[in-house]
């Protein structure tokens, strides 16, 4: 499935006009979640070329999709889509969130296109850059067409929030993974519900299956850990003289191995200024954030090494 998608994506960037060098690259980085481009101003470079980003859009979001329904589809079993909690929340942000910064950037259209064009286009390009930044941030792959960080405060401030949402599990993204927030989120109402009631049994429930309370409790300890971690990164960046905005733009970044952040490091920079002790902290937070915080961070308590050679 990886390799066929991967195909696919480099066959339809080559129909359009991308050299084969450039699809096949771009295919590689989209379908992995990476980000890498072969040009330095990343997508961007092909701004005229509308098609070639519905492309990457699409397949961004197909990169976001846990690989267990991409097999479902190849087998034609399209209602396991439907049924999938995770894959219609996660298209419900992507839908949500693009048509806030859309609504948002076409009453500021000079951030994007000038006036002397007509409204058609005006409209295609808010909307195509609108939802080309949003699944690029959400699904943590990171390709950039514009900058994002300069359309009005509220937006930075929801740019921000999308870099710790994630794909689905099961995909490549990075991030928090849109299941846990599915499941933070149907908990925090079943708290209300067990305030009211205290001896019903409430479980939580996820594609009309009972889940346990230790996967519940796994998800709320995983959450404590990342904003821990967040925090804490964001601390060690301040500390080596980053400003607030990047300082925190870095950290969540880093953490959800995002790719473009804020401030001096946002989408039109790279990490080229960043102190060397500032790289070592990036690299160690991508680690631990694309290794899901458990596996690297079981390391450290003294109990593990204590268990480990009794």
């Amino acid at each position: 499935i990886y390799l066929s998608v991967t195909l696919i994506e480099t066959l339809l960037l080559s129909i359009f006009c991308m050299s084969f060098f450039d699809a096949i690259n771009h295919s590689m980085s989209n379908i992995a979640s990476g980000g890498f481009s072969t040009k330095d101003t990343s997508l961007a470079y092909w701004n005229n070329m509308p098609m070639i980003q519905y492309i990457v859009i699409f397949f961004m979001f197909i990169a976001g999709t846990n690989f267990v329904l991409l097999y479902y589809v190849f087998k034609g079993k399209l209602n396991k889509i439907n049924i999938d909690e995770e894959f219609n929340l996660y298209l419900k942000f992507v839908l949500f969130f693009s048509v806030i910064v859309a609504l948002i950037v076409f009453f500021n259209s000079n951030f994007l296109v000038s006036d002397d064009i007509s409204l058609f286009s005006r409209i295609e390009g808010v909307i195509r850059h609108s939802l080309f930044q949003v699944v690029s941030i959400v699904t943590t792959t990171g390709f950039v067409t514009a900058d994002y960080t300069s359309w009005t405060p509220f937006l930075l401030l929801i740019f921000f929030g999308l870099m710790f949402i994630g794909g689905s599990a099961g995909s490549t993204s990075g991030g928090f993974k849109i299941v846990s927030h599915l499941l933070l989120i149907k908990n925090g109402f079943l708290e209300f519900n067990r305030t009211l009631h205290p001896n019903a049994i409430l479980p939580v429930r996820y594609n009309k299956k009972a889940i346990s309370e230790k996967i519940v409790f796994n998800v709320l300890a995983f959450f404590i850990l990342y904003m821990l971690s967040f925090i804490i990164g964001a601390l060690g960046f301040s500390m080596i003289g980053l400003d607030f905005e990047s300082a925190i733009g870095v950290a969540a970044s880093s953490l959800g191995n995002v790719g473009p952040a804020l401030g001096d490091f946002g989408p039109t920079a790279n990490f080229y200024s960043m102190p060397a002790i500032g790289k070592w902290w990036c690299a160690f937070l991508m680690l631990i954030g694309r290794l899901e915080l458990f596996t690297v961070l079981i390391l450290f308590p003294p109990f593990f090494w204590r268990n480990r050679y009794k």
